[in-house]
């Protein structure tokens, strides 16, 4: 997952980065804020100092400045050292002190012209220090080695050229070598906190984008299973109304209690269509699974169906021959409903007046399966809108409950739906 990718969806919009320690952006340095904040690193602004990095920066001021003052009372203790060498070396510790307010701009520019200074200059040596600590902090370990390796290897000749009137040569080589290489220490255990920050503050925002990524998926899967639901349902009690209402629009002379009839179902079709409808939304609304959130048809609903399409006028055979039906799992058994449900839908809607043939069979240990077979249709059919999104959704449903489903065209020009489900 790429960068670009670690956004938090809620409470904010996607794309939209939360603000970073807001009411105490001051406490924290502003490199740190920098790296943590990925819309100012793309555009690569320059980070401006927070309240806290001025008093570290005035801190450092002021150590390079003691330090240099001790060395210069012990430079004019030392009768070795010619008057106008210590003013020189005056002079430049006093501008190294004053370069230390560059330090966070050019950390690497200033610990290499520090290096030449400190070894010309008593008075530079707390600046150098402070520089190195600022290379060790900002830069990778590749340009601290190097020139914290050089300032180590100087040591030993600084010291023989110029010894410590108070210290002999062996304790002040090994006391200098330790300071630096503290110094270089700090600034490496500084930056290595920094940059677990930053890796924890990463980790945050994928950690929150994977969630958002896993909310998202789950709404879509709630989104299908309830289009599909919506589908199997009212697909096959709308079919009824239409051929219902379509015989009434071409048989208007029918008999009056052919017209009743016709009407009955009209009514009751569209009566359980809308309490369908209501029990799906009251089940989106009240964000429960599909399975428990209203009944759920099972295989022993078979007959109730076939019944209903009977009644409305159409002819349908059911063959049954399943051992132990009531041992079946409701997840099998509801998804051979649906698709003995979407078969009939489907024969009614392109192949009307034709008989449908419904074959269920099956034993535990060898599988479910469900056939349902119509002929061809007499007469030119108009095409239906949506055509072909009801199998869609039935391969789904098998795929899901571990089976396979086919459909095509049978060697006598009808239609056939088989799908076989696992059981035991």
């Amino acid at each position: 997952m790429s960068d670009d990718d670690v956004r938090r969806a809620s409470p904010l919009p996607a794309g939209q980065t939360p603000p970073l320690f807001t009411g105490r952006r001051w406490f924290f340095p502003s490199a740190l804020l920098h790296d943590l904040d990925p819309d100012a690193a793309r555009a690569g602004r320059r980070p401006r100092r927070t309240a806290r990095d001025w008093v570290v920066d005035f801190t450092c001021f002021l150590l390079a400045v003691l330090v240099g003052a001790l060395a210069l009372e012990a430079l004019a203790d030392n009768p070795r050292v010619p008057h106008g060498l210590a003013v020189v070396d005056q002079v430049i510790g006093a501008l190294a002190c004053a370069a230390v307010w560059l330090r966070r701009r050019w950390p690497l520019g200033l610990a290499v012209a520090m290096t030449p200074l400190s070894f010309l200059s008593e008075t530079s040596g707390g600046a150098g220090l402070i520089a190195l600590f600022t290379l060790a902090v900002h830069r990778p370990f590749r340009y601290v080695g190097w020139v914290g390796g050089v300032n180590v290897a100087l040591v030993p000749l600084y010291y023989w050229v110029r010894p410590d009137v108070d210290l002999p040569y062996l304790v002040s080589v090994p006391f200098a070598v330790v300071l630096t290489v503290a110094a270089v220490g700090w600034g490496m255990f500084v930056r290595a906190k920094r940059q677990l920050m930053v890796s924890l503050r990463d980790r945050a925002r994928r950690a929150e984008t994977e969630a958002r990524l896993r909310a998202e998926q789950a709404q879509r899967l709630a989104r299908e299973a309830i289009a599909r639901e919506m589908h199997d349902v009212l697909a096959h009690r709308l079919t009824l109304l239409s051929v219902h209402a379509g015989a009434l629009e071409f048989r208007p002379d029918a008999p009056p209690a052919q017209t009743a009839r016709a009407a009955g179902v009209i009514r009751e079709s569209a009566h359980e269509a809308l309490q369908d409808l209501r029990e799906i939304i009251g089940v989106l609304r009240a964000a429960e699974p599909d399975d428990t959130g209203r009944p759920q048809p099972t295989l022993a609903a078979l007959d109730t169906l076939v019944a209903e399409s009977r009644e409305a006028g159409m002819k349908v055979s059911l063959e049954h021959r399943v051992e132990d039906p009531a041992g079946v799992p409701s997840s099998v058994g509801r998804t051979a409903y649906r698709i003995v449900q979407e078969g009939l839908t489907n024969a009614r809607k392109h192949a009307p007046g034709t008989e449908a043939a419904v074959t269920v069979t099956g034993a535990p240990g060898t599988g479910l399966t469900v056939r349902v077979r119509n002929p061809p249709p007499e007469g030119e059919v108009p095409p239906v809108p949506g055509s072909g999104q009801g199998l869609i959704g039935l391969t789904e449903r098998a795929t899901l409950a571990g089976g396979r489903l086919e459909h095509g065209p049978t060697a006598e020009g009808g239609f056939e739906v088989r799908a076989w489900l696992p059981w035991g």
